[in-house]
């Protein structure tokens, strides 16, 4: 039994990774995300992640104003160390760039939202919102799966403390006035 070399570009540099090194590094799995320094490898995907992933992508896109714009799996640079990727977030439409844009930068976000999987919860839950809020976003949903429905916990950006304060736990319909009008039926996840 042959065992595959360590490929030299899994070693992380002085200092550790930076986020230009996801657009440079050959042969990074698809969804790779910096987080700290370090290159996080995305786990396969569960069916309620891509099914609430889904549904929140397209319930969003229904409600988006025309100054803003809906997109998934891209990453966003809140920091020198820190590219992650959220599940979908919501962009300015003036900041949305060219086809060939492989990342957004933090101040062009105006919501993210990630879906909690089992092997991402640490940072799902804790890590990815410190970051996210120390980058100045917004608005924060953290998704969680409860009996197979999505469970909408939706975070607002306290200035004055650079943190998430909890507005609203959502269990079968997020109904929003921020960060703009909106109307999501979380039941249609069982039609899809």
């Amino acid at each position: 039994m042959t065992v595959e070399p360590f490929p030299q570009w899994l070693r992380p540099p002085p200092g550790g990774f930076v986020a230009e090194d996801l657009d440079r590094l050959p042969d990074l799995p698809p969804h790779t995300e910096l987080i700290d320094g370090s290159l996080v490898f995305v786990s396969p995907q569960a069916k309620f992640h891509r099914l609430a992933s889904i549904l929140l992508d397209a319930g969003l896109r229904r409600n988006v104003p025309a100054d803003m714009r809906v997109r998934g799996e891209m990453t966003v640079t809140l920091d020198r160390d820190q590219r992650p990727e959220p599940d979908v977030i919501v962009v300015r439409a003036d900041r949305d760039g060219d086809h060939g844009l492989t990342g957004y930068q933090a101040d062009d976000v105006v919501l993210v939202v990630e879906i909690v999987s089992p092997e991402s919860r640490t940072r799902d839950r804790d890590r990815k919102p410190q970051l996210y809020a120390r980058a100045g976003i917004s608005h924060f949903w953290r998704v969680e799966n409860v009996d197979g429905r999505p469970v909408v916990y939706v975070y607002e950006l306290d200035p004055a403390t650079s943190t998430y304060a909890l507005t609203g736990i959502h269990h079968d319909r997020l109904q929003l006035t921020v960060p703009f009008e909106m109307d999501i039926d979380l039941t249609e996840i069982d039609l899809l």
